[in-house]
């Protein structure tokens, strides 16, 4: 039944998009609008939407554009939950900027390539993760389940025709099971977060933010960390006609997400709290994803592994009946990101590594912090600033000696993925070095497979591993 489902959901999203297109590219009595879509609750955009707008860093840099070309520039922000009405805003010709997840940029760019005056290209990426884990799916505590494979028969709320749902179809068929073996329900995030905490729904597979705020909630557990092997992020795209007459505004709005990202860098906490504000989330999931070694890598480049990730996915969107084709070779323009870049742009964007890392020194083992593998982080509670830690095992060493904290950040010793410390399933190795002998994992199934290939390890909860320090 679900497999119908799926269809009409695609074929749905087609005549949404199938309107008629109205351009709104151009000056009207002097006056050049500038429309960006975003989704302010989707953290990983926000340096190309709510970080940058709670900044005023577009402002300025229009300001500055103003002063060369003599024109009045009129900004207007709009807000979405996901990236389809985003893009049936654009093809209205009601939205020039926008960002959105990877399977929906997709759909953007072939939906739009059937117009020639709302046509749009990708010309930056906000944030990505290179193993698929900023998709993530969730259970409720009470559930029995601790692998995919449990979910057989079950209700999984989704966003249908997302990332998060292919990142699930993914998972499903490495676990050998098919979409046919589970019943989709097609859910908001937020719909469908309630839906899991309420017991509607048995799992929950979304993106970024709303799986780890479950898990930060207590209304839910990890059952698998999105790992599939295949990179996930978002971008933005921008309409091609609006651009080509105002080149000055795509300039402006790239010089901002990188003075926007910059900042996120320089300055993690402060900008987490400031999402957090913006948008109602909680700032410890905020910051478990765009704080040093977060979930999410910071960066603008168009990096060939995330063209590799679009051309993964498009069979599964042609299957949804989402899209028909898209011809990548004209969708990406790296040219203005180049000029904004100059020199350095070839280097930046062959870069995986990210440039955001937790450092310091830990008092506790009384080392330097240096190895992302393991270097992890306290968030005190009343404070403005964190506490570091070399490993998860100095973490919980420096967590025993009293006080209070609002999140306990550590790489899951599995998948390297940033986790809630607290919230984690440990084990206790023995055999391991002095500063590693207590290993957070995200999910269960993680954590019992590390036991099994370890002899002499014990899964053990997050009291039982502070209180054994």
């Amino acid at each position: 039944m679900h497999i119908t489902r799926k269809i009409a959901v695609g074929l749905a999203f087609g005549a949404l998009l199938s309107t008629t297109a109205c351009a709104a590219a151009g000056a009207d009595d002097g006056v050049v609008p500038v429309a960006v879509g975003y989704q302010s609750k989707t953290i990983n955009t926000v340096t190309a939407g709510t970080l940058m707008k709670e900044l005023g860093l577009l402002e300025k840099y229009l300001d500055t554009a103003a002063e060369e070309t003599g024109e009045t520039y009129d900004l207007t922000w709009h807000d979405f939950a996901s990236g389809p009405p985003l893009t049936a805003e654009m093809i209205a010709g009601k939205v020039h900027i926008g960002s959105m997840g990877d399977f929906p940029l997709s759909v953007n760019g072939a939906k739009t390539a059937e117009f020639d005056d709302v046509k749009t290209s990708w010309v930056s990426v906000t944030g990505y993760n290179l193993t698929g884990s900023l998709n993530q799916i969730v259970v409720p505590n009470s559930s029995d389940a601790t692998t995919l494979a449990d979910l057989e028969g079950e209700v999984i709320s989704t966003s249908l025709g997302s990332t998060a749902h292919g990142n699930l179809v993914s998972a499903l068929d490495a676990a050998g099971l098919s979409p046919e073996d589970v019943e989709l329900l097609g859910q908001d995030p937020p719909v469908g977060v309630t839906a899991l905490e309420s017991d509607q729904v048995d799992a929950l597979a979304q993106f970024v933010p709303f799986p780890q705020r479950v898990v930060f909630s207590g209304g839910g557990r990890l059952l698998h960390d999105g790992n599939t092997g295949v990179p996930t992020f978002h971008g933005v795209v921008a309409s091609d006609a609006y651009t080509e007459e105002h080149p000055e505004v795509l300039q402006a709005f790239l010089a901002a997400q990188r003075e926007a990202m910059e900042f996120l860098h320089q300055h993690p906490l402060e900008a987490a709290m400031m999402v957090a504000e913006a948008t109602g989330l909680p700032p410890e999931v905020v910051y478990l994803y765009n704080g040093p070694n977060g979930a999410v890598t910071f960066d603008m480049t168009v990096k060939e592994e995330l063209v590799g990730a679009v051309e993964t996915g498009l069979p599964f969107l042609q299957e949804l009946g989402a899209l028909e084709q898209l011809d990548l070779d004209d969708f990406v323009n790296e040219e203005p990101l180049r000029e904004l870049y100059g020199a350095a742009y070839d280097e930046t964007k062959a870069s995986l590594t990210n440039p955001s890392a937790i450092t310091g020194h830990d008092e506790v083992c009384g080392i330097d912090v240096a190895d992302p593998a393991t270097a992890s982080e306290a968030w005190p509670a009343g404070e403005e600033t964190t506490q570091v830690a070399a490993t998860p095992t100095c973490l919980l060493r420096l967590v025993a000696q009293g006080g209070e904290y609002r999140a306990l950040y550590v790489p899951d010793a599995s998948s390297g993925t940033r986790i809630f410390g607290e919230h984690a399933t440990w084990v206790s190795d023995p055999s391991a070095g002095e500063n590693a002998t207590l290993l957070p994992f995200g999910t269960v199934a993680d954590a019992d497979a590390y036991a099994t290939e370890h002899a002499g390890s014990q899964v053990i909860d997050y009291q039982t591993a502070l209180d054994s320090v």
